[in-house]
Order: C-alpha cells, then sequence, then structure tokens
C-alpha cells in the first residue's frame, strides 16, 4: 500500500506544480485559440530543429512554451494532438528504441523522483545529437539519427570523415550503443560561456550531403547507454571503457541522494568540459532489458536542467517612469518568474523607441534574461496575446530637464525623481531620506513645490501615515542639516546641467546673469552645454526655487 502511495504521488505531482500558477481568465474559445497558436509555433520550431537541425529558440524558452502548452491543457481540459518529434521520423527502424528523458522542473521534482530509488547515478546532459551505433564484427557499420525514438536517419555516409569516433572494437563483437554526438570544446565552461550553438553545429554537419575530416574530426561522442550490456552501471561503464568510450566513464558518478547530485550538477555547471551540457541525467543503475524500451521517457532517468538563463514570462501590463531629465523609461509588468534564485516581477523595455518596436502589451509572452547576473533584462517578444489591449505612453513632448518642478498627477514620476536626486549623494545627502519617503509625503498631500518640505513641522510630519514621533523627529534634523549645506550641493541637487569638474563658485545671482559665451569659457563647457545651462538659469521656475532659498537664507542664494 505504501509504493502505490508513493507512485501516485509521484504521478501527480508534475500536474500539481503545473498548477501552481494560475489559469487565465480567459473565454473557452479564446483559450482554444491561445492553445492553437501556441502549439502551432511549437510544431514550428519543432520542425526545425528536428527535421533541419536548426534551433530558432533556447532549448530553455522552448521547454519553457511546452511546460505553458501542457498548463493551458489542463486549465481548459483541452486533449494534446501534437508530437514533437512528428517531423523527426525516418525510413530506419531503430534496433532498439529511444526513450527519451522527462524533465525535472525543480527542486522538490527532483527529490520526488529520487525518492525510494537505488543505484543512482549521474551524468552531464551532454547538448548534442542523440544517435545510435551499430558495430557488426567489430566495426563500426551504421550511424542512425534518434529520430522518433523509433525510426530515424541513416548518416552512415558521415562515418570515414567521422575520426573520433570509436571506429573499431578491440574484439570481433556485434554491439549496439547509443549517445550523443557532440561539438569537441576546449576547457568549456557552460555557467558562463553557455552552450555557443554547440548542438546545432553537430546538427548542420549531419544534416549535409557530406563533410570533410577536418569538420568531422570536431565531433566527439558521449555514450550514455549500452542497452544489451551489463545489468549494473559499474560493469557497463567499465565495458564501455574496455571498447574504447573512455568518456562516459570519465563523466558517470554513483550518488546517494539529492545532495550529491546538487552537487555533481553544481560542478559539471561550473568546471571545464570538453562539450556544452544543459542539464544533468539521473538514472537509476539496473534498469529494464532492451525488449521492454519504447520510445517514450522511462521510469528509470531523468533530466534535471541547468538554471535559466533565460525565463518565459506573460506581461501584465506597461507603464512607464519618467525620470529626473524627462527621460521616459517603459516597465513592463510580468507574472513572477525566477533566475538566478531572483523573484522578477518587473523588467525595463530600455527606451520608448524599443517599446514601440516590440509593440509589448499585457497578454504577450517575452524572453528575460539578466545582464551582469542581477539587472533584468527584456530579450525579445515571443508570441503575441490573441487579445491585445492598447496602452497610452506619455508624450514625449510633455516632458524635458526643465519639466515638473510641481507636483501633479502627470508630473509625480518626475517629480518624485527630482526629489530623489536632490535628496541623494549627488545632491543633499541627506541621511534615512529616500523614494518612499518622498511618496509618503507626496501621497499625504504634504508636498506641492520642490521646497516645500523645509516648512514642514513635527505636527504635520507626524500625521503622515508611517511616520510617527521618532520618525519625524529624524526628518527635522535632516531637513535643518540641509539648510547648512554648501551653495554647490544645492545647486547639484537642483539638477544643474554643469559637467561634475566644473566649480560653480558661490552666488546664484552670477551665474544666472551668464549668457552663452561665458559658460563657454568654461573648461569642459561646449555649445550644447552652455545652451542647456542658459535654459536652467533663465527658466522661470528655477528662478522661483532660487528666490525661494533666498528667503530660507541658503547660502549662495
Amino acid at each position: 500500500m505504501p509504493i502505490l502511495i508513493l507512485l501516485l504521488l509521484f504521478l501527480w505531482l508534475p500536474q500539481a506544480q503545473a498548477q501552481a500558477q494560475p489559469c487565465p481568465r480567459w473565454t473557452a474559445s479564446l483559450a482554444l485559440a491561445e492553445i492553437d497558436q501556441l502549439q502551432q509555433r511549437l510544431a514550428r520550431w519543432d520542425d526545425h530543429y528536428h527535421r533541419l537541425g536548426v534551433a530558432l529558440i533556447a532549448d530553455e524558452l522552448y521547454d519553457q512554451s511546452r511546460a505553458r502548452l501542457q498548463r493551458l491543457r489542463s486549465c481548459f481540459a483541452t486533449a494534446a494532438n501534437d508530437n514533437p518529434l512528428r517531423s523527426a521520423s525516418g525510413p530506419i527502424p531503430h534496433p532498439i528504441p529511444h526513450t527519451g528523458l522527462d524533465k525535472l522542473s525543480n527542486d522538490s521534482a527532483v527529490k520526488a523522483w529520487l525518492h525510494g530509488k537505488q543505484e543512482l547515478w549521474i551524468q552531464p546532459k551532454v547538448d548534442g545529437v542523440a544517435v545510435t551505433l551499430i558495430y557488426r564484427d567489430g566495426q563500426l557499420r551504421q550511424l542512425l539519427s534518434r529520430g522518433d525514438g523509433s525510426h530515424g536517419h541513416d548518416w552512415s555516409r558521415h562515418l570515414p570523415a567521422l575520426g573520433r569516433l570509436n571506429q573499431r572494437l578491440p574484439d570481433h563483437r556485434e554491439l549496439i550503443v547509443q549517445g550523443e554526438l557532440f561539438w569537441r570544446l576546449d576547457q568549456h565552461v557552460q555557467a558562463s560561456s553557455g552552450s555557443l550553438g554547440a548542438r546545432s553545429k553537430v546538427a548542420g554537419l549531419l544534416a549535409r550531403t557530406q563533410i570533410s575530416t577536418e569538420q568531422g574530426a570536431q565531433v566527439g561522442l558521449f555514450v550514455w547507454d549500452w542497452p544489451q550490456g551489463p545489468v549494473g552501471m559499474q560493469a557497463r561503464l567499465d565495458g564501455l571503457h574496455a571498447l574504447g568510450f573512455a568518456t562516459s566513464k570519465a563523466f558517470s558518478q554513483p550518488i546517494s541522494g539529492f545532495a550529491d547530485a546538487a552537487r555533481w550538477r553544481q560542478h559539471w555547471f561550473s568546471q571545464p568540459l570538453p562539450f556544452a551540457s544543459d542539464g544533468v541525467v539521473i538514472r537509476q543503475g539496473r534498469r529494464p532489458g532492451p525488449e521492454r524500451w519504447q520510445a517514450r521517457p522511462p521510469y528509470w532517468a531523468a533530466a534535471w536542467k541547468y538554471p535559466f538563463k533565460q525565463a518565459l514570462a506573460q506581461v501584465r501590463g506597461v507603464h512607464f517612469n519618467v525620470g529626473r531629465t524627462g527621460r521616459i523609461t517603459p516597465l513592463v509588468r510580468i507574472e513572477p518568474v525566477t533566475l538566478d534564485d531572483r523573484q522578477i516581477r518587473q523588467v525595463s523595455a530600455g527606451s520608448l523607441q524599443r517599446w514601440r518596436e516590440l509593440d509589448i502589451r499585457p497578454g504577450d509572452q517575452v524572453a528575460i534574461s539578466l545582464a551582469g547576473h542581477t539587472i533584468p533584462r527584456l530579450d525579445q517578444v515571443l508570441q503575441r496575446g490573441l487579445q491585445r489591449p492598447p496602452v497610452d505612453a506619455p508624450l514625449t513632448e510633455a516632458f524635458h530637464p526643465l519639466s515638473c518642478w510641481q507636483a501633479s498627477p502627470a508630473c509625480r514620476s518626475q517629480f518624485l525623481a527630482r526629489l530623489a536626486w536632490l535628496a541623494g549623494k549627488q545632491g543633499l545627502n541627506l541621511p534615512g531620506v529616500g523614494p518612499g519617503t518622498w511618496a509618503a509625503l507626496l501621497d499625504s498631500g504634504r508636498l506641492n513645490g520642490l521646497l516645500d518640505w523645509l516648512t514642514l513641522s513635527a505636527h504635520s510630519l507626524e500625521q503622515v501615515p508611517g511616520i510617527g514621533k521618532r520618525r519625524s523627529a529624524q526628518l527635522l534634523q535632516a531637513f535643518a542639516q540641509a539648510r547648512n549645506q554648501p551653495f554647490s550641493r544645492w545647486l547639484r541637487g537642483l539638477g544643474v546641467p554643469a559637467p561634475p569638474t566644473l566649480a560653480l563658485g558661490n552666488s546664484w545671482a552670477e551665474l544666472s546673469a551668464r549668457d552663452r559665451a561665458r559658460w563657454q569659457a568654461e573648461p569642459g563647457v561646449g555649445e550644447r552645454r552652455a545652451t542647456q545651462l542658459v535654459a536652467f538659469f533663465q527658466d522661470p521656475q528655477v528662478q522661483s526655487l532660487a528666490a525661494r532659498l533666498g528667503e530660507h537664507a541658503i547660502e549662495g542664494f
């Protein structure tokens, strides 16, 4: 009875994980249309990948797209009617089927798969092209593509050029092995270099009518199974090594559980290897005889891929941030995704022009990655939603370096950015005064102009939600400290468009009287910068701010 319960739990777990994400609130007709669109896209990717050897999309984005299709089918109770390997089938039957692998999506799935299993081994999941090699009388006679697992194509014409393959065994036996043809790489670190299109290079060569011995020398072999070999994994590895297949034994390790598997996965991900790999394969050492193998994922082996470098995400919405200088940055809100242990809910589209070119709207599917392992980056739009609501972008002419000195709904973003800059390290360097403080003061109606905080009282601050007596005292102390800051810091905080190295003197009156020629006489100030400086000092709102600072007896004003 316990074994049955564990089996049911294992079968239920992937479905439960798929259901962890909420189902879209679509009508039945829209759901069918969305599923059909995604299915057609996957079919196109499958055809190019399996028939032509061309990857139109990164493997991890493909895997996530297929997982999404399965989730949508589950959400809307639609049957699967596609076969990813349909166009890969060939005319030659495999003597022993290729089983393929299920992919374990996360740590919990790996632990569930490992539970109760014994004699476990782990190998790198080599990123190459799966093949069957057939030896007769000790000589390599036939090379078959995986195809659909049951039937493949005959690539034996390339055997003379594939000099790195084990062409002759040390004896005259008959032998069938299954493995991966890979593109040979020198000291390749997957974590930093990625796959470098290694699989596509091999697939592209094999799809040709003829290849040279120089090209063939770049192709190596990793044998991952000897279907008719010894029952135990160690005996199979020793036997393969004796037959000349040394790579298999060199990159196979026994494990006792999840901790070992995670350790080897990280090791192969971050250490130099002679091939690209996209994860690890965990397998039971003992498995059924080849007469029971079928062209579908078995229960005795599964893949655990490396952490995603790119994630597929659904767009929830688009909003626009206006910075201090008036630059508009579109921010794309997405369904939360995890990259490098970071949960990401928002990503910048870069510029307004790029957002318009990509035409990103709610319901679209986008690919994101991390730039420098820290900053979320929007890479591409993979699929458009069938229902694409309009998105209103702000008018570019409404925002510029001299706009939004006063608070208003349209100016909220730029006005808050001005306050954050004024209080930041480049300005007054006010301790404990950040964007959250300014947003709270603005939302409570305490701010209308950029300098209104100079007149706030303790009582007024204590009425702001989230600011009590202690926080109020801290803010008042910071605001008082601002009054004693030098003239140059106030100017930088207001956003004067002068080079950082330029000495600004100590008089507003003198600076505001300068014309373009006078500014251009300063080191590092060209015609464009001089025009900006004149515009800044002559702007009526900036002059009003300077007058107010003079009323508060701020130095230089």
